[in-house]
């Protein structure tokens, strides 16, 4: 990019139109934050196609030391790429959904939203330890405004429950970068995910980032925030809540937990897989009993992060290019689902499941986009998630048959609330005149699905451009988790067969001879 500093041109933007924001009036706020968010998905789209796969590890690097112990570092690798690109490509789909469902301080809303697409993007290109732990911890400020803000009837429980889960477990995360950067004697997170931590220190680090990392995700049973926030929050809010905060998580563990505490990794591997498996059948359980479509999706959620949590320490190349797959798959399905949800809720100002039925009759657009979404959800072959829960299952398979088993049955469980969920909403009796009387989608509306449904459909089709930048660094993670990696269950011993085939080699080398 001849030195242009693209990552702090992308953190600027929205930052310029967050403080514009909040000295225009309410139209002129909308325009702002719409073109912010625009120009920052044109820098995304140039990210992209600059960056050079299987080039160096970390490219768009800049740096600059403020302090001792302190410096203003960015850069990214493809797993940062990928989340970058999928927050700058929901945000101005967030602006669209709240242009006319948000009338009441418009402007400090948009500059909460654009405040938070600077701190998300900064989480992913931090390169520094406490600049990330900064941007990490600062967003949970502009989502607890929106909730409590702009949210539903009991906000201020639901904004008090995020903020507190939230940040309880980032006190500890502080302590432990305190006692790395002490030890490691730097803050540069390139250098730190190559340095070898002592075993008996690595334990209670991983401890400590697991406590803010699990929270985020979230993993049962810090998960109880979750479908409060959901309810509570404007459709846009639980767009931006479920596609990309969830992944902050899933990005701690890929990016501390993994490669710079191995050896704890393997160590608590027994609790990841432990959680995860409760959570994908426990919340999946309960998804299926929901009344209300936005938890039914939040708690859908929970079950699908089960899924990355026990890909993400399967250790093996599949397992981890399945849990990213499954991000953003999972960020473009369950963004779009809320969408959905918030298209109806705009019409007939309930959540409830029971009110609704019949709507493709009289909305035959949207339930054929609601189809598309609920199947993906699902993991149609063809569609976002399929690649995604396929690469990671088989990879949890690899390493152990009995968590591929139990984490399988969320596959089949999820079928069963997503497509009873569908069922009722679109194809149900129609017991409301006034869901039946309900307009079809607008034009807006069709602006706001439409390109979400061709990137489902094309991360289904074609998995590779997603893949292709990610696959260098997956590489490098899996060699430097290797020695650390428990044994599998499987019987087989590899080598064997290996041996075998080296034994004939050499005795029909010899016969030639």
């Amino acid at each position: 990019m001849g030195g242009f500093p693209i990552l702090t041109v992308m953190l600027a933007v929205p930052l310029f139109g967050a403080i514009a924001c909040l000295f225009v009036a309410a139209q002129p706020a909308r325009m702002i934050a719409l073109a912010a968010t625009l120009i920052n998905l044109a820098l995304g789209v140039m990210l992209w196609a600059n960056y050079d796969i299987g080039g160096a590890q970390w490219q768009f690097q800049e740096y600059q030391e403020l302090f001792a112990g302190f410096a203003y570092a960015l850069g990214i690798d493809g797993i940062a790429l990928m989340l970058i690109m999928l927050s700058v490509f929901l945000m101005p789909i967030c602006i669209g959904a709240s242009w006319n469902a948000i009338t009441k301080r418009v402007g400090e809303y948009m500059a909460a939203f654009l405040f938070m697409e600077v701190l998300m993007i900064g989480v992913f290109a931090a390169q520094d330890l406490f600049l990330f732990y900064i941007f990490f911890e600062a967003g949970l400020i502009p989502m607890y405004l929106i909730i409590g803000v702009w949210g539903g009837d009991n906000r201020i429980y639901a904004s008090y429950k995020f903020f507190l889960y939230t940040l309880l477990g980032s006190v500890l995360m502080l302590i432990a970068m305190l006692w790395m950067a002490n030890d490691a004697g730097t803050t540069y997170i390139p250098t730190l995910m190559e340095y070898d931590f002592a075993a008996g220190a690595q334990t209670w680090l991983w401890l400590a980032f697991f406590a803010s990392f699990a929270v985020k995700m979230p993993m049962w049973p810090v998960h109880t925030w979750l479908p409060d926030a959901h309810v509570q929050a404007p459709t846009a809010g639980s767009v931006i809540l479920a596609g990309v905060l969830l992944k902050l998580g899933g990005y701690g563990f890929i990016r501390f937990s993994l490669p710079m505490f191995p050896d704890a990794s393997a160590q608590f591997v027994w609790l990841i897989w432990g959680l995860s498996m409760v959570a994908v059948v426990a919340t999946s359980l309960i998804a299926l009993v929901q009344h209300d479509m936005k938890k039914l999706i939040a708690y859908s959620s929970v079950a699908h992060m089960g899924i990355v949590t026990a890909g993400l320490f399967a250790f093996n190349v599949q397992g981890l290019e399945g849990a990213m797959m499954i991000m953003l798959g999972h960020g473009l399905v369950s963004g779009a689902l809320f969408l959905c949800v918030g298209v109806i809720y705009d019409r007939l100002h309930t959540r409830e499941i029971a009110r609704y039925g019949g709507l493709s009759i009289n909305m035959p657009a949207y339930a054929t986009l609601f189809m598309l979404f609920t199947m993906a959800s699902v993991g149609l072959p063809g569609t976002s998630n399929f690649i995604g829960e396929f690469l990671a299952l088989a990879g949890i398979y690899q390493i152990n048959s009995w968590v591929a088993f139990v984490c399988t049955t969320g596959i089949i469980l999820g079928a069963a609330y997503m497509l009873y969920l569908y069922r009722r909403v679109c194809f149900g009796q129609q017991v409301n005149e006034d869901a039946a009387a309900m307009p079809d989608l607008s034009a807006r509306e069709y602006w706001l699905l439409a390109p979400i449904a061709a990137a489902v459909l094309w991360m289904g089709v074609y998995p590779e451009s997603f893949l292709a930048p990610m696959r260098a660094d997956i590489a490098w993670l899996d060699e430097r988790l290797a020695e650390a990696a428990p044994a599998s269950d499987a019987h087989l011993v590899i080598g064997e067969p290996m041996q075998l085939e080296q034994t004939e080699h050499d005795a029909t080398a010899g016969e030639a001879h």
